[in-house]
């Protein structure tokens, strides 16, 4: 059992908690992430670590309301408890010294892209920042990204905050500029990484990207996460979550996300009736 110690509403459906799991905080390195279930009947769920603290013994996860198992959690509170918590999971990437580079963050995507972003910072690069999100109240660690960042550039789909457009607009004017941009990370939407990867490539620039694929057991035996990359399967809980961007097949990626919809739409519904009803 992991008790939850503080519940936060970060944005418009996205929640972070703090998490008490002493032993994952002692271990965990930027880029990698764990998996819960709820109860007993509950679906295993991978979430990336946003922060982790050894000396308090917690963990920080942040996740958005899109299905059953992520609006049951949101519904915790202080004292409440997770049956089970495993991680750290996957490779822990390792941050160079690159010169320039640029950590583009979609939506969600923005707290475990806060990790690498302190982790690169600190490696001796200049860092830029892209953040982006359909709207203003969908921003996340905007003010924590703020802090580490040498520049940060705010795009929405709508215009409300920042400059108004996708992440890819602002990333290509940062490289059609006159700098030299080293290397590129992202993660988010894989629509999203798929296009940002698409933008790098012409300019020659090191980009990777941390993937999330259905996962079951985080352990690569059950190969739910199972991704191509240069025409090879890898796992992506094992072998990744992060990758040569250049390299993912993001068509394939995406129509296996969309394997189960119908499963959870129905799921979905069935615990809002139950809710309603209850």
């Amino acid at each position: 059992m992991a008790k939850v110690l503080a519940v936060r509403q970060i944005a418009s459906d996205i929640y972070e908690f703090v998490v008490e799991a002493p032993k994952i905080a002692a271990k965990a390195n930027p880029g990698q992430f764990l998996i819960l279930r709820l109860h007993d009947r509950g679906e295993r769920i991978p979430l990336t670590l946003k922060d982790w603290n050894s000396v308090e013994g917690s963990v920080t996860i942040v996740f958005q309301i899109v299905g059953k198992s992520t609006m049951e959690l949101a519904k915790l509170k202080p004292g409440d408890t997770i049956k089970d918590l495993l991680g750290p999971l996957g490779h822990a990437p390792l941050a160079e010294k690159y010169g320039t580079a640029i950590v583009v963050a979609g939506g969600c995507g923005a707290a475990p892209a806060l990790p690498r972003a302190r982790q690169i910072k600190n490696a001796g690069n200049y860092l830029i920042t892209i953040l982006g999100a359909r709207q203003e109240d969908l921003l996340v660690c905007e003010l924590e990204l703020n802090q580490i960042s040498d520049e940060l550039h705010i795009t929405t789909d709508d215009g409300s905050k920042g400059t108004q457009g996708f992440v890819t607009t602002k990333l290509k004017e940062l490289l059609e500029a006159d700098r030299k941009i080293n290397y590129v990370f992202t993660v988010g939407p894989p629509i999203m990484m798929k296009f940002v990867a698409a933008t790098t490539k012409p300019y020659g620039v090191k980009t990777e990207c941390s993937l999330n694929p259905i996962m079951v057991d985080g352990t690569g035996m059950c190969g739910a996460c199972r991704v191509d990359v240069s025409g090879e399967m890898k796992f992506a809980c094992v072998d990744g979550p992060e990758f040569d961007a250049h390299a993912v097949d993001f068509d394939l990626l995406i129509t296996r996300l969309e394997t189960y919809k119908d499963q959870e739409n129905r799921a979905l519904e069935a615990y809002k009736h139950k809710c309603a009803h209850s």
